[in-house]
């Protein structure tokens, strides 16, 4: 497979601190790629060692296949966590501003601008200064500045944050828009909504490690289906007739699908005159997934500190 960013072994300290700690990674050429994590997990720091923002302690990464990722940066849109646009500018030049900076030429930023901007449907804020936009607004003008110059990588942090509904619906199709141009997309998140929405394929960071790779159906395999089941006519031991990992669930009961099937189970409760009234078998989503690893992890590194102490 051809990959636009590989990553084996990053390490990153900040004082005696690990945030980076082995980290390995692979960004097939022209998926979208989610790095997932919860608040603190090393998301940002990997990505900015990936760009070549701030050097590895350890590890080596390529980017296009140059050992020197800033040697490919003219190739690359990226938005920081951290927003910034010259609040004097208007919206139209800040965009062509930042392309200017990956070597777009001046007339051509601002055409493609103007464009980028009526089909993100803020098209009205073209000739408005960044300071008179919404916070929501000036953030879409910031994403469009780092894809005007049609990067091959795009790599976008924690992008959704801040935004409203509307506007993440925006993100989201302009996210897509991208994919179906032809570029990657590297994206950090900790909201598993956009991820299970988007993603091609992922990795789901904690405490400074790679605690999962694949695809969303693979991350979301980790955990049994389940299912849940509403009573027809049901009583007070209803619950004895169950798995005993059976919980209430609104006016049904949702557990685990046994590992034999559900027909087995259906036919005692049938017998037994509790009747159906509803019945799903339903896939865990990755948010219960992602809580589950993350989780996992946690639990591992209390043991290994309580085993070193």
């Amino acid at each position: 497979m051809d990959h636009a960013i590989t990553a084996s072994g990053l390490v990153k300290r900040f004082g005696e601190r690990r945030v980076v700690d082995g980290i390995d990674l692979q960004v097939p050429r022209g998926a979208i790629y989610g790095v997932l994590g919860p608040n603190g997990a090393g998301k940002t720091t990997t990505l900015r060692m990936l760009l070549g923002i701030i050097e590895p302690d350890a590890g080596s990464r390529t980017l296009f296949g140059a050992a020197h990722p800033r040697e490919a940066s003219d190739r690359v849109g990226y938005l920081p966590e951290e927003r910034g646009l010259y609040p004097a500018m208007k919206a139209r030049e800040a965009i062509a501003f930042m392309g200017a900076l990956r070597g777009l030429p001046w007339r051509e930023g601002r055409a493609r601008a103007g464009d980028l901007l009526e089909a993100a449907g803020i098209g009205h804020a073209t000739e408005q200064k960044i300071r008179k936009l919404s916070k929501g607004m000036a953030q879409l003008v910031q994403l469009l500045g780092s894809v005007v110059h049609q990067p091959d990588l795009l790599v976008l942090d924690e992008p959704f944050s801040g935004l409203d509904p509307v506007n993440q619906e925006r993100l989201e199709a302009l996210i897509l828009a991208e994919r179906d141009r032809g570029a990657t997309i590297l994206f950090s998140t900790h909201v598993m909504a956009h991820a299970q929405r988007l993603c091609d394929r992922l990795a789901i960071i904690a405490g400074g490690k790679r605690r999962f790779e694949g695809t969303v159906d693979e991350a979301r395999g980790t955990l049994p289906q389940q299912v849940h089941y509403v009573p027809h006519f049901p009583d007070a031991n209803l619950a004895a007739q169950l798995p005993p990992d059976a919980r209430a669930d609104g006016d049904g009961w949702r557990f685990v699908l046994p590992a034999d099937g559900i027909e087995a189970l259906l036919k005692q409760l049938i017998d037994a005159g509790y009747g159906i009234s509803g019945l799903s078998i339903e896939r865990p989503g990755l948010h219960e997934a992602f809580v589950r690893i993350v989780g996992q992890a946690a639990g591992d590194a209390d043991t290994a500190r309580e085993q070193a102490a």
